[in-house]
């Protein structure tokens, strides 16, 4: 009979590292799995979603039946694996963007108006409009963890830090924090926040959630790290004595960025930005524009700020200085420019042009075109950078 000698410390040293050498060299072989460079174009008019290459400015898939994406947004999932799009159907879809498929989807009511995810990754929320109120799901499976009623449309819908949500009452002209961290929500209602708020902001530490105001002149702020928060109004009757035009179009969530030490703000119903200090909330100056902004957005480093605007006026954006508050720059993509998205570290920005059935793509330097890429009738871009960014 033949005897098996026992190893020696040695041997089976050495067999590991050659097992830790072949799942290192089968890993290298493995198709790459990265998910840094790539982003998402909705598809609003069929209700599909592509999915894009930043550095090989292409398309490399498309993802179907999603529904209702007139007014759809979406969040990534911490790994930058799957996105969580919230369609105006009240459909939540849970995409994987690598196999490029539908995870799981739920209609979970009539009207939505965008989402956040929690700033662990695991919870998902929805604004509704029909019903009224914020819905939480589950992550991974997208099953309801949480219904929080409010008796009023929700809108400007963030993740704030310690798994909360932050967002406004339409209606009711109130604020709700939904604490997420224990057994079962905990609220903190925030009333006398003004008339008719439409859309909310969180800034990038998590510390303040700016909501503007439809009904007045003016906006609100809150500091959630505040012992007992509350609304304080800020830019207070910022179009008095002025005529206020017909709002073709309502600035959106992200229509306010924070450029260096100072916030860019659409003024509702006026052809101009607005631009506050970051500091003390004090108005510092006003740029005038082509039309109704709609988004203003800080390339990153905040050197300057891109705008678009509302129909009629919608084929244009403008560029200003955030120094100087100068527009230094014009360009005219086509009709119905609804988006603008930049990469990572701000070299580009990619602009939706919803009626030429295009996406643009432009050196944020020099503005130079670099290409464009087709897609049907586009709307919101969103790169996977926004994985790691309180508010997005």
């Amino acid at each position: 009979m033949t005897s098996i000698a026992p190893l020696s410390r040695r041997a089976v040293l050495g067999l590991a590292a050659a097992g830790l050498l072949a799942a290192a060299t089968a890993r290298a072989e493995t198709p790459c799995c990265a998910t840094g460079d790539l982003g998402l174009i909705v598809e609003r008019a069929t209700g599909s979603l592509i999915v894009v290459d930043q550095s090989e400015r292409a398309a490399v898939g498309r993802i179907e039946g999603l529904g209702d994406l007139s007014h759809a947004s979406l969040v990534y999932s911490p790994d930058e694996r799957y996105a969580f799009v919230f369609g105006r159907d009240g459909g939540l879809t849970k995409v994987d963007i690598l196999a490029r498929t539908i995870v799981k989807r739920v209609v979970q009511a009539g009207n939505s108006i965008g989402g956040a995810i929690s700033d662990d990754g695991r919870l998902v929320a929805v604004s509704n409009y029909e019903p009224g109120g914020v819905r939480v799901f589950d992550a991974d499976t997208l099953d309801m963890v949480a219904d929080i009623p409010t008796g009023s449309k929700t809108v400007g819908l963030v993740d704030a830090p310690g798994r909360r949500f932050v967002f406004s009452l339409w209606d009711a002209g109130a604020t709700w924090i939904a604490d997420m961290s224990g057994a079962a929500p905990a609220i903190t209602k925030l009333a006398g926040v003004g008339t008719n708020p439409y859309d909310g902001l969180i800034t990038g530490d998590g510390r303040t959630y700016i909501a503007g105001l439809f009904g007045e002149d003016g906006l609100v702020r809150i500091d959630l790290w505040a012992k007992r928060p509350k609304p304080e109004r800020i830019l207070p009757h910022y179009g008095r004595g002025r005529e206020k035009l017909p709002v073709y179009k309502m600035p959106h969530l992200e229509g306010w960025a924070l450029a260096g030490d100072q916030f860019v703000l659409p003024a509702v119903g006026q052809h101009e930005v607005l631009w506050m200090d970051a500091r003390d909330f004090r108005e510092v100056a006003r740029t005038p524009t082509h039309g109704q902004p709609v988004f203003a957005m800080a390339r990153p480093g905040g050197r300057q700020v891109w705008v678009n605007y509302a129909h009629p006026l919608n084929d244009t954006i403008q560029v200003i200085d955030s120094q100087s508050h100068e527009i230094v720059h014009e360009l005219t993509p086509g009709p119905a420019v609804l988006h603008m998205e930049f990469t990572a570290r701000g070299t580009e920005v990619w602009v939706s042009v919803r009626d030429a059935d295009r996406v643009d793509i432009y050196d944020a330097v020099t503005f130079e075109k670099l290409g464009e890429i087709t897609a049907k009738s586009p709307s919101g871009i969103f790169f996977t950078a926004r994985a790691h960014r309180i508010g997005l």
